[in-house]
């Protein structure tokens, strides 16, 4: 009983303690906090998905800030030309082709690159799919890579670097989820229910390195709203901006300097993010209908056509 009683008394007082350093910390600015970390010097940061897209352009902002970058793509192609691109500017980068969804590539190639880079310091879970079709209309087989590629990657990315962050008391693991990842999107069924388990894969991993001890290593987890990156080409959007490439990989980067926990984008969302959870369901479900019309924004989808092409090859046992 007594015990008991101290033990919510030191709760009481760490969770003030906690208060007040959250909202010191909150009230300066973001690119302040990241100022304390100027550079990534020193650091060894690899994308998965670095190919194209967000991946590449969040490539060559880590490389600007003095990263040596490693480039991991199933388009071999598509990596060392993100690659080229960051040694043109005068950065140190590495391609390699790694099929994300295949643990044992997966093993094959971090070993590859400890031994041919060094000791991987941020990891960022990148690479990501979508179907962008209704539950019924989506194939087994493309509901299968869909995890395989947006959420089971993570886990063996993840196993594979993990190790020596923990032992080098160094590292930090970046999780791109989505807004899909938070709220159900019509004709997304597979990606959110991915986005989902994405947000919940960082979360209980940082809980469980917190309980460890192993506070040299951080987690963000990031969840954008639709981005102009062609993956999502033929998306509208009534209320929301499409994000920017540049300005996402910008934020994304600023995080990894702060060692911001989630990052949302853009930030504002998180008002309607709190309505979920205290508004009527029918009422939320009127808003997203008739007001935002979020649930139509998937209506003129077209996605990315090459990258569905070298999907559709590998999902009939073909690969490049």
């Amino acid at each position: 009983m007594f015990q008991g009683l101290v033990d919510f008394l030191v709760f009481l007082i760490l969770s003030a303690y906690y208060i007040i350093e959250s909202i010191i910390i909150n009230l300066i600015p973001r690119h302040y906090r990241a100022g304390w970390r100027e550079t990534l010097r020193g650091e060894i940061a690899l994308v998965t998905g670095g190919g194209n897209g967000i991946g590449r352009t969040l490539c060559s902002k880590l490389s600007r800030l003095g990263a040596t970058v490693v480039i991991w793509d199933i388009n071999s192609q598509g990596a060392e030309d993100t690659a080229a691109m960051l040694r043109q500017e005068g950065g140190k980068a590495h391609s390699y082709k790694c099929d994300i969804s295949n643990n044992d590539d997966v093993y094959a190639t971090a070993k590859k690159v400890r031994q041919e880079v060094g000791k991987v310091t941020i990891l960022v879970n990148n690479a990501g799919i979508v179907s962008g079709k209704t539950l019924l209309e989506t194939p087994d087989a493309m509901i299968k890579k869909t995890f395989d590629v947006n959420i089971l990657a993570h886990f063996w990315t993840t196993k594979a670097f993990l190790p020596d962050m923990i032992a080098g008391d160094n590292g930090h693991i970046v999780t791109i989820a989505s807004l899909a990842g938070l709220v159900g999107v019509n004709k997304l069924v597979d990606y959110s229910a991915s986005k989902f388990a994405a947000v919940g894969f960082d979360e209980a991993l940082r809980l469980e390195l917190e309980v460890e001890g192993k506070r040299g290593v951080s987690t963000t987890v990031v969840c954008p709203y639709y981005v102009s990156t062609g993956m999502f080409e033929g998306v509208k959007s009534r209320l929301f901006p499409i994000l920017e490439p540049d300005y996402v990989a910008d934020e994304i980067v600023t995080a990894i300097r702060s060692r911001d926990k989630v990052l949302l984008l853009p930030s504002y969302l998180r008002i309607f993010l709190a309505l979920k959870f205290t508004l009527p369901m029918k009422m939320l479900y009127t808003l997203g209908v008739r007001v935002l019309k979020i649930t139509q924004t998937m209506d003129t989808f077209q996605g990315r056509q090459n990258a569905k092409s070298q999907l559709n090859g590998q999902l009939d046992g073909k690969n490049d």
